[in-house]
């Protein structure tokens, strides 16, 4: 068995998640596109709903994809 995760959001001490910071949350998107879900990224449940709301809002304003183009 593996150890528990912890939530790096909460370790850095990171307030709120910042939606135009593009590069931080593409991290946390598939190939595809999809957010990735709170067992893979280890995250708290307080964090993930943040992540997903900067996620959708950075959708919203063009600044990430909805869908990856295949390459």
């Amino acid at each position: 068995m593996r150890g528990r995760k912890t939530c790096g959001i909460c370790e850095s001490r990171v307030r709120v998640i910042d939606y135009k910071d593009e590069r931080a949350l593409s991290r946390y998107i598939t190939d595809r596109g999809k957010i990735l879900p709170r067992r893979l990224t280890g995250m708290c449940a307080r964090h993930q709903r943040q992540l997903t709301t900067a996620i959708k809002r950075a959708r919203h304003l063009a600044l990430l994809p909805f869908l990856r183009a295949d390459a």
